[in-house]
């Protein structure tokens, strides 16, 4: 799972530094990423994996590092193994 969020994030995070840099625990907002392009990390999570995030999800700590949205993407499909 998270070789495919890394691959979103490098589209849709419009990140300064390479997503092939950054730790699973990376702080994601420290390495550049604005709310605006969490907002379409978001959108992307949510047709790849075909989830919705509600609202409760919807914070900054969600998508503060990889490990988190990884986190969060699973507790949304419980069904699927975390890779």
């Amino acid at each position: 799972m998270n070789t495919r969020i890394r691959e979103l994030l490098a589209r849709h995070g419009a990140l300064p530094v390479g997503v092939d840099s950054l730790a699973d625990e990376a702080d994601l907002y420290e390495a550049g990423l604005t709310s605006f392009a969490s907002v379409q990390l978001m959108l992307a999570l949510e047709e790849a994996f075909d989830i919705e995030f509600p609202d409760s999800l919807l914070n900054r700590k969600s998508f503060s590092s990889i490990a988190a949205i990884s986190a969060a993407v699973a507790s949304l499909r419980p069904e699927q193994q975390v890779a």
